[in-house]
Order: structure tokens, then C-alpha cells, then sequence
């Protein structure tokens, strides 16, 4: 037996490990959403060609996790990030997810979030250090 660490993993290593932990979870966790857990996808606000702004989630079990929110610094203040988070909900709903959960940092946007209906369950407070870590769920 070899353990080895990849920081560039192939599509085998990743479905291996995907299919391993679905397969342990199916018993427990019926899939009741027509993408599996790990399916990842984005939504990307676009000028033409130039994306101003975007997010990437994925889904876990029966809910959402959003895992990267951006508006580039000319568009900020305009409503897009809401705009985004909006689309994010529709197809939240579409696809039968009960929740999203996200994270954020002290610094960033956790006021923009409670704006929009998430509440803080959990923190870690020198976490990265100096900083302090929330996380945040809205139920649908």
C-alpha cells in the first residue's frame, strides 16, 4: 500500500473517492436531487466576454454549498452580487435543495449575507489567524 498526496488529482482519483463516500452514504442519504453530491457549477455575470462577477457552488446531500461569491470592484454596490445569489436560490429551489451554506471572513461579506436571509451557525475566531471565520445557512 502506498499513500500518496496529489495536488493536481486526476478525474479517476476524484470519481474513486466520490464514488466511495456515495456509496458508503447511500444507505443513509438517498440522493433525492438529480445531480449527485460533488456536482459543481457556476454562475457568471458577463460584459461580452469579461466576466464581472460570478459564484461556484456545489451540492451535498439535499443542500447547497456555496463556495465562492465575486464582483469585480466596478460593480460592486449595483445589486449583482444579489442578482447572482437570486439565480443561485432559483436553482436551489429547482432542484429540491432544502439549504445553503456558506462561509466567509470577517472582512469580507458576512452584513451581505444576513441582508439576504442567512444566519450565522457556527464560528471560529483566529481562523486564518488574526481573522475570524462565520458560517452561515439560509434554509429554503
Amino acid at each position: 500500500m502506498k499513500i500518496i498526496l496529489s495536488t493536481s488529482p486526476t478525474q479517476t482519483q476524484l470519481a474513486a473517492i466520490h464514488q466511495g463516500i456515495a456509496d458508503f452514504n447511500a444507505p443513509f442519504l438517498p440522493n433525492d436531487t438529480p445531480h449527485g453530491t460533488g456536482h459543481k457549477f457556476v454562475i457568471t455575470a458577463q460584459n461580452g466576454d469579461e466576466i464581472i462577477g460570478g459564484l461556484q457552488a456545489s451540492i451535498v446531500w439535499s443542500h447547497c454549498v456555496l463556495e465562492l461569491l465575486w464582483v469585480n470592484e466596478s460593480a460592486r454596490g449595483s445589486g449583482l452580487g444579489s442578482q447572482l445569489m437570486q439565480q443561485l436560490e432559483v436553482f436551489a429551489h429547482e432542484h429540491k435543495l432544502h439549504q445553503i451554506r456558506t462561509e466567509t471572513l470577517d472582512f469580507q461579506a458576512k452584513p451581505f449575507y444576513e441582508k439576504l436571509g442567512f444566519s450565522v451557525y457556527g464560528i471560529l475566531e483566529n481562523t486564518p489567524p488574526e481573522h475570524t471565520s462565520y458560517f452561515l445557512v439560509k434554509h429554503l
